[in-house]
């Protein structure tokens, strides 16, 4: 009878280890194989099943053989073990070298030298205001002149980064918006073609409130607003003839 029993456990235990489907254990320090760790994040990579250790470090988690898992907490490397069946498991997690330890500051040492003056710094003089002051009303002080020429400057300055600027988006569109990119794009040639591309030029200011700006998709949009339109408007009006006396 007895021989039966153990036959019969034999046989059973694989199936009922088959049958489960989770798997426990426990987290320890690397360092310190006896201190459990709490709130080490397991995750089953397979499932995507997520739990933390308990204060004794144990878990249990959704899993098959097979499954991957990983542990991970802060201070910790992070580490994974793949699961070639489900008994209990001992994970000891080593700690990140990378991490701050403390640090005990037990003395400093201060070399005087750098808390007396320094011996090559020149003296300065404090400079008083009555020299810049006008006698009337028609005087100014010098600081004001001053002030006025640098704001003539910066305006001059603002001028000129203008003009660059919209030289850099002229060029741009020069570039790209060329007779053979619209003419693959909507397929016209010859007057049509550079009359359509006269009448709708992407503007300057478009250019540059949508950046990066799609051109293809703004040239297929204006094709499209110039099929609509009758035939006697799809054409530029021919510039006026000017008389000479």
């Amino acid at each position: 009878m007895l021989k039966h029993l153990l036959l019969f456990l034999l046989i059973a235990a694989p199936f009922a280890l088959l049958a489960q489907n989770s798997v426990s254990g426990t987290v320890y320090d690397f360092d310190n194989k006896t201190f459990p760790l709490q709130n080490v994040k397991v995750k089953n990579l397979s499932n995507n099943q997520l739990t933390l250790t308990k204060a004794a470090g144990q878990f249990s988690i959704s899993a098959r053989v097979g499954d991957l898992l990983e542990f991970s907490m802060m201070g910790y490397h992070t580490d994974t073990l793949y699961l070639i069946n489900l008994l209990p498991k001992t994970v000891y997690l080593p700690g990140n070298s990378t991490a701050l330890k403390e640090v005990e500051v037990v003395g400093v040492r201060i070399n005087p030298s750098i808390l007396g003056p320094d011996p090559q710094a020149r003296a300065y003089k404090r400079f008083t205001p009555e020299g810049l002051q006008g006698k009337g009303n028609n005087d100014r002080a010098g600081g004001l002149l001053f002030n006025l020429g640098y704001g003539k400057y910066k305006r001059q300055q603002e001028k000129i980064r203008q003009l660059e600027e919209r030289d850099r988006y002229q060029n741009e569109i020069n570039t790209i918006f060329t007779e053979e990119y619209v003419a693959d794009l909507v397929k016209l040639k010859g007057q049509d073609l550079k009359d359509f591309m006269s009448m709708y030029r992407p503007p300057e200011e478009l250019v540059k409130s949508e950046r990066p700006f799609n051109y293809a998709m703004y040239t297929i949009k204006a094709y499209h607003t110039w099929l609509k339109l009758p035939p006697e408007q799809r054409r530029n009006p021919p510039m006026p003839v000017l008389k000479v006396n």
